[in-house]
């Protein structure tokens, strides 16, 4: 089995797969900002509106996990280069739509291409690197998936100031044509090929309904669906779970990776995964209410502190990543975790006399934290599967994560339903809490024995 691209291949599948992860995950987050001057354009309610953010996740969740299966069958340079080709042909329609409709179904076919790369980056990684620079390797996607994560709002804010909001999507197109006359040449292939496997179209069905109705009942939570709508949601989640898991459960290699869930190290990775990025994205949502409504903070001051978060993420992941190897991934993690629970633990306890100062070390010290965990936690993740599922490995990586950041934001949403003026301080706290619970999951990995090797 080759250890790895050679250079410069190794080089130009990295920068591939960087880009297009930019991509997908910013475009998560970077139409925010005008969703109000949008609505407005389009002759929408605010309410609305909200769908052109949701159409986007909702299409990605819902996918996923049958990307990664395709990925698996026939080939990850072919589904990868798919997907940007899809994504940057789709950005172009969002960026020439001419009505509400149009736009929400440019958005669509963004989750599509967006699924389709998120899916299977993280195994594209595993096949570029020689095991040697793996750890490494994932430290600096960490990097890059952070500060994309974070980046769409002032990357919208700076193109919103000088250019229409059209221009949100169509700088999207030059990217996606450069990570495609990369990729097409320089991407590796399938290794391990599972030519035994066929496509699963019932489960791919089953799988959308289930994790679609899941979201769309979160969602309905958070933006007031009525109880009759959440409840139906539900049923059929139950439902459709139950004759999705029943059939998961006699399959050789289930789209829901039920043979990997099996192994001890990489559930618990998985879960650990999801509480942790629940707990950043309680915090990151619940940050900009608290700064401005208690601590009487401008938008300009708190969007200059919070930098301090993504800025520190950009040292701390690749130093992780250099340390994979050298320090268990349960311990690294365990203590990146531990100071990600201290720092939304003391951001909560903030008074309005706090000083700028106050602020910036508590956020630095989450961004440590979380950087300090991403790298190692995403490294053990993907190594504990064998290299034919790690496809399968990629998809779940990223489903945790997505799962993670709608739960958090649903929390948010509900706490300033129920506690009013008092919901971000108690979304910093349950952050701190749901952190602390994710640095005891971190470290009762220690006691485990690693997977397979990368």
């Amino acid at each position: 089995m080759p250890d790895g691209l050679p250079m410069p291949q190794r080089l130009f599948s990295v920068i591939t797969v960087s880009l297009g992860v930019t991509l997908a995950v910013m475009d998560g987050t970077i139409v925010n900002v005008a969703l109000p001057s949008m609505a407005q354009a389009l002759s929408i309610t605010d309410a609305q509106s909200i769908w052109i953010v949701n159409s986007y996740q909702l299409t990605i969740i819902m996918l996923l996990l049958a990307m990664s299966a395709i990925g698996e069958i026939y080939s990850y340079r072919r589904l990868y280069v798919a997907g940007l080709s899809i994504f940057t042909l789709a950005s172009l329609c969002c960026g020439l739509s001419t009505g509400f409709q149009s736009l929400v179904l440019g958005r669509l076919l963004q989750g599509v291409g967006a699924a389709a790369m998120m899916s299977i980056n993280m195994t594209l990684l595993r096949l570029s690197y020689p095991k040697r620079l793996l750890g490494k390797g994932i430290g600096w996607n960490a990097t890059i998936v952070a500060l994309a994560s974070v980046a769409g709002p002032s990357l919208a804010a700076l193109i919103l100031s000088t250019a229409h909001w059209r221009w949100l999507f169509l700088i999207n197109i030059p990217i996606g044509l450069i990570g495609l006359i990369l990729g097409c040449r320089n991407l590796p292939k399938n290794v391990v090929k599972l030519s035994e496997r066929r496509f699963p179209r019932v489960d791919v069905v089953l799988n959308a309904l289930f994790f679609g109705s899941i979201i769309l009942a979160l969602e309905g939570i958070s933006h007031g669906f009525d109880l009759w709508t959440i409840g139906g949601l539900i049923l059929l989640a139950l439902l459709v779970g139950y004759a999705y898991l029943h059939r998961q459960l006699h399959m050789r290699y289930p789209l829901l990776p039920i043979d990997l869930l099996r192994i001890p190290l990489f559930s618990l990775s998985v879960v650990t995964s999801i509480a942790s990025f629940t707990s950043q994205m309680l915090a990151m949502v619940a940050v900009p209410f608290f700064f401005q409504q208690q601590l009487g903070l401008t938008g300009a001051e708190t969007g200059m502190l919070f930098t301090a978060w993504p800025v520190v993420i950009m040292f701390a992941a690749p130093l992780a990543g250099s340390l994979i190897g050298k320090v268990h991934a349960g311990l690294l993690g365990g203590i990146g975790l531990a100071l990600l629970t201290l720092g939304t633990g003391s951001l909560a306890l903030l008074t309005p006399d706090a000083t700028h100062l106050d602020i910036i070390w508590r956020l630095m010290l989450c961004g440590m934290g979380f950087g300090l965990f991403q790298s190692p936690n995403n490294n053990i993740l993907m190594t504990s599967a064998p290299p034919a599922r790690s496809g399968s490995a990629s998809g779940m990586l990223a489903m945790a994560r997505l799962t993670g950041q709608t739960t958090g934001a649903t929390l948010v949403a509900l706490f300033f339903g129920l506690l009013g003026s008092q919901a971000p301080r108690a979304a910093l706290f349950t952050a701190a809490l749901v952190s602390l619970l994710a640095c005891l999951l971190s470290l009762s990995r220690l006691k485990l024995k690693s997977g397979p090797k990368a």
